[in-house]
């Protein structure tokens, strides 16, 4: 097996090692089994898409129109509560 060092916090520190005790297992075993469900968990995420990437085909489609459009509050006039 490989050695990996990692830098905690006291705090963390103190709960793994609680967490060790109780159930009866290394530190380094409890770090293994959480790191494995963590990555577990990010191999079934839906990956994150950004609305650039979902609607990147309509960015400057459009001609015309104010250029002050997305600074300008005049424009937010009656939506919200600006």
């Amino acid at each position: 097996m490989n050695t990996l060092t990692i830098k905690i916090p006291p705090v963390l520190e103190q709960e793994l090692l609680q967490l060790s005790e109780q159930a009866h297992l290394s530190k380094s075993e409890l770090v293994r089994r959480a790191l494995t469900a963590f990555i577990a968990q990010r191999k079934t995420m839906t990956p994150l898409v950004s609305a650039l990437d979902q609607a990147g085909d309509l960015v400057g489609c459009f001609d015309g129109g104010p250029t002050d459009l997305s600074s300008n509050p005049e424009y937010l006039k009656g939506f919200g509560s600006v």
